[in-house]
C-alpha cells in the first residue's frame, strides 16, 4: 500500500474528463498519492471525503497510526463509525469489545460507543468513515450486543452475493445514521453493475489489485487506496478489466450513507 505524504495541496479529479477542482455534481476520483496527512496528536490524518469534493454525508478519513500508538479520536460516542484496515496489524476495541486487525479487518462503532486503534511493530493505515445521527433518538440508543458484529472482514462470507462475488460487512440499521459497508471481489472480466443510487451518497476504494472505476460517464484505472465519491444520481461501478493467465482478481470496498443498498432487495450486486 503506497499512500504518501505531500507537501502540496490535494487535487481531485471529477467526474468530468477535462475538469479538476474541489467540488463537482458529478463526483471525484480520490487518488491515495494525493492525500494530504497532518499530525493529530500521535497519529496522522487527512480528509478524504467531505465538503471540499462535495459530499454532505459521506465523511471519510484517512489515517495512519505509527507503530506502537494508538488512534482514539475524541468526541467518536456523538457519530457513527466504520474503519477499515488497508495495511498494518494491531488491536482494535469497540466499548469494551476487542479484535486483533489486520489488512481487510473492519470494525463497526454505533453511535453512543467509543471505539481505539492500536499499531503493532509497524504503521498502520485504515480508512474511517463517519456520519452524524440524524434526528428522531438519541445518540447513545443502540444497546450493547443488538445490530450488527462490532468486527468483520473484508472476507465475511455470511451475505455473499454472485457473480460477482459481493458481500455486506455492516448493514444499515443499527444506528441513526444507517451507514453500510460493503466489499466486492471481481475476477478478470467481472464486472459490479454501474447504476446510479438515487437518494445516497456512495464512496469506494480499492483494496487489492488494479481495475477500474465508472464514474458518471468514463471508465478510471485505479489502484489500491484509489477511490471514487458518487452523489446521488451519479452512476458508479467497477470492473476487473484484464484477463489472461496473469491477471489476478480485483477488490474493492466502501458504502453508502442512510438508506438499504438495492441488491438486498434485488439479488444485484453492485455498488
Amino acid at each position: 500500500m503506497n499512500l504518501t505524504r505531500q507537501e502540496t495541496g490535494t487535487r481531485h479529479e471529477t467526474g468530468t474528463r477535462h475538469e479538476t477542482g474541489t467540488r463537482h455534481e458529478a463526483g471525484a476520483v480520490l487518488r491515495a498519492a494525493e492525500l494530504e496527512y497532518r499530525r493529530h496528536g500521535d497519529c496522522f490524518v487527512s480528509p478524504v471525503t467531505g465538503p471540499h469534493v462535495g459530499a454532505r454525508h459521506a465523511a471519510v478519513e484517512a489515517v495512519r497510526i505509527p507503530a506502537g500508538r494508538q488512534w482514539s479520536p475524541p468526541g467518536a460516542a456523538a457519530a457513527e463509525q466504520i474503519a477499515v484496515v488497508l495495511a498494518g496489524a494491531g488491536v482494535g476495541t469497540v466499548g469494551y469489545e476487542i479484535s486483533r486487525m489486520r489488512a481487510a479487518s473492519a470494525l463497526y462503532s454505533p453511535a453512543g460507543s467509543t471505539y481505539s486503534l492500536s499499531a503493532g511493530d509497524r504503521e498502520m493505515t485504515v480508512y474511517v468513515w463517519s456520519a452524524v445521527p440524524s434526528e428522531g433518538g438519541p445518540a447513545g440508543s443502540v444497546r450493547p450486543g443488538t445490530g450488527p458484529a462490532r468486527f468483520r472482514s473484508l472476507w465475511n462470507g455470511e451475505t455473499w452475493l454472485t457473480p460477482p462475488a459481493a458481500n455486506v460487512l455492516f448493514r444499515p440499521g443499527a444506528g441513526r445514521a444507517g451507514l453500510c459497508l460493503r466489499c466486492g471481489i471481481m475476477q478478470p472480466g467481472e464486472t459490479l453493475g454501474v447504476r446510479p443510487h438515487e437518494e445516497n451518497e456512495a464512496v469506494y476504494f480499492v483494496f487489492e489489485g488494479e481495475g477500474q472505476f465508472y464514474l458518471h460517464d468514463r471508465w478510471v484505472d485505479l489502484g489500491p487506496g484509489d477511490g471514487v465519491f458518487a452523489p446521488p444520481g451519479v452512476r458508479h461501478g467497477a470492473r476487473n478489466p484484464h484477463s489472461g493467465h496473469l491477471a489476478s482478481r480485483f477488490v474493492v470496498f466502501g458504502g453508502s450513507v442512510a438508506g438499504i443498498p438495492p441488491y438486498l432487495a434485488d439479488d444485484l450486486p453492485d455498488l
